[in-house]
């Protein structure tokens, strides 16, 4: 039961995903207090870094897409345009609740964390790396 649940595409997604937040968190605040940037600037750092992260993991050990060349620069294309709407999300999220409104930035990015993964895995499983026939 272990095993199945381990290798469920659920499972894999939230595992990689925690992974490209991670990856997603260390280039954010590394922009923010270690070059000082704002907070929206540094978001979209954040996110180049994450997505490319995310589309390799994404293609190869979630979705496990077996698609080529034409197929897969439908994906790739779809992919970067579901993140970048994503991130537009996310960014508005940054800049309105800590840059303009002033509040926890921690908190937000966090908030903001939470509502693309879940945004994120819907459209990649339901349009994305969908099964085609």
């Amino acid at each position: 039961m272990i095993k199945k649940l381990l290798k469920s595409e659920l499972f894999l997604y939230l595992f990689f995903g925690g992974l490209t937040t991670v990856v997603s968190t260390l280039t954010y605040f590394g922009a923010s207090w270690g070059l000082g940037l704002s907070a929206w600037l540094s978001s979209i750092i954040s996110w180049v870094f994450a997505v490319a992260f995310a589309f390799v993991t994404n293609k190869i050990f979630v979705f496990k897409s077996k698609a080529k060349k034409k197929e897969a620069a439908k994906e790739a294309s779809l992919f970067f345009v579901a993140r970048l709407a994503t991130m537009a999300i996310n960014t508005g999220i940054m800049f309105i609740f800590v840059d303009i409104m002033g509040l926890n930035e921690l908190l937000f990015f966090i908030i903001g964390q939470v509502v693309i993964v879940v945004l994120n895995y819907v459209l990649s499983k339901l349009i994305i790396f969908k099964k085609r026939s």
